[in-house]
């Protein structure tokens, strides 16, 4: 009797085991890999806030974005069996940067595509402007530089209690300090005030070979746009979404509210596509993506660069969408479109 209990228990412990092991490597074991998905379609309006702006819009402005997630082994066989579904390797993406880094580089594109986006929409609406640095940014630490106090994603807010206008300033106060010094860093992470004291390490320009002291970080200028006339300040909410491809959509937006009558026409309007301050409009990535995104959401039109065009048109055809499809390569073509088109009844 006591034998077989002992059966009995052994087997329920090895099912146990087994399970867990099954659940580990399924669920939270890495692996290599990136699936890509559809991932939203999202109304713009509400990411941004336009100064005095003209509230009628009938229809939407949607910015369309892809589902990116490092995939565990259920997810894997999962997107195997899902035609929307795409796989690639870590390094496709990430190149040599680290997640982390990686991840602060595409908040950095989303903020330059938005002061991007203003600066198109106040050309094409004959507002002048004017560009200033809004704050340094930390791409990302190197192996020689300061680890433990920097992350990437990090703003620098002050160094030893001055604000730092753009990065020359921050080298002019730092060439007064020598190699090993501390200096007091006020970041911003995480909507968080951080208090660091840096020692000051050596930076070697690569041209002239020159050293020089520094924080040992990577960092970019993040500019803001400023209008030069009263009551058309331009600003955005923040939002989880990374990358540079949101840019034609914000600009049709915000142009839409600085500016009177409605652009949108009473439509639904989707889209993607980057945005230079002349309103040139740049390829993408994931395409095929952002086309099942907007269908799910009810689009009936989507923008899109002229050179992603052909494999939008592959997957708009093989998704059987009634979604219409605007090739693009200006802000001027996209915004004679919905001014063309008839309001919707």
């Amino acid at each position: 009797m006591r034998q077989q209990k002992r059966r009995v228990g052994f087997r329920a412990t090895a099912y146990l085991f087994t399970f867990v092991v099954i659940l580990y490597v399924a669920v939270f074991m890495n692996t290599p890999y990136i699936v890509y998905q559809p991932g939203s379609a999202s109304e713009v309006a509400p990411m941004i806030h336009v100064q005095n702006a003209d509230k009628d819009e009938k229809g939407t402005f949607m910015m369309t974005t892809v589902s990116a997630s490092y995939a565990n082994v259920a997810l894997l066989i999962a997107s195997v069996f899902n035609s929307n579904s795409e796989i690639i390797r870590k390094e496709t993406r990430l190149g040599n940067k680290t997640e982390q880094e990686y991840a602060a580089e595409q908040v950095y594109y989303m903020n330059s595509s938005q002061s991007f986006a203003v600066q198109a929409a106040y050309h094409a609406a004959n507002i002048p402007y004017k560009d200033v640095v809004d704050y340094l940014y930390v791409f990302s630490v190197p192996a020689t530089g300061n680890r433990e106090q920097f992350r990437p994603g990090d703003k620098i807010i002050s160094v030893e209690g001055q604000t730092i206008p753009d990065p020359d300033a921050l080298s002019a106060l730092l060439s007064r300090r020598k190699i090993g010094d501390p200096v007091a860093v006020l970041l911003q992470r995480e909507g968080k005030e951080v208090k660091e004291e840096v020692k000051l390490v050596e930076v070697k320009n690569q041209e002239t070979g020159t050293v020089k002291p520094g924080l040992g970080v990577v960092i970019g200028a993040v500019q803001k746009v400023k209008p030069e006339v009263e009551g058309k300040t331009v600003s955005f909410v923040d939002t989880d979404v990374g990358g540079p491809s949101a840019g034609l959509m914000f600009t049709m937006e915000i142009i839409n509210q600085l500016t009177p009558g409605d652009l949108t026409k009473g439509h639904r309007v989707a889209g993607t596509g980057t945005i230079e301050d002349d309103g040139n409009v740049g390829a993408i990535g994931g395409v095929k993506h952002k086309i099942v995104a907007a269908d799910r959401k009810g689009a009936e039109i989507f923008f899109v660069p002229v050179k992603n065009y052909e494999e939008a048109k592959a997957k708009a055809d093989q998704i059987g969408t009634d979604m219409k499809l605007i090739p693009v390569s200006t802000l001027a073509e996209a915004l004679k479109y919905m001014q063309e088109l008839p309001v919707k009844s």
